[in-house]
């Protein structure tokens, strides 16, 4: 199984190929969706990295694959300017999973 990246950034896009990682650069909605679906369909790919700015232009699609996929596992991560969660957001993540605040 290999990792996958779809990103709107050559920066991400060019850090992740020199760790051997491959992937493509898509900027708009329509071209997501088709490497998306090309990614699904590769049965090779056990992991798609998609950068969280994508996923948040694209929120409802991306959570409703999260849901229904088994195969690849859908990851967001950050990109070169950081990530858009807040700074206790894992904090935050547990204390409404348990309920014990950190």
């Amino acid at each position: 199984m290999k990792l996958y990246l779809i990103c709107d950034n050559m920066d991400t896009y060019t850090g992740m190929r020199l760790a051997g990682v491959e992937g493509v650069v898509v900027h708009d909605k329509e071209k997501l969706n088709d490497a998306i679906t090309s990614a699904i369909e590769d049965k090779s790919i056990g992991i798609l990295l998609i950068n969280e700015r994508l996923c948040s232009e694209n929120r409802e699609y991306i959570d409703k694959l999260k849901l229904t996929l088994r195969q690849p596992l859908l990851l967001e991560i950050p990109d070169r300017h950081g990530t858009n969660r807040a700074e206790d957001y894992i904090t935050d993540y547990v204390r409404d999973a348990i309920g014990v605040k950190l």
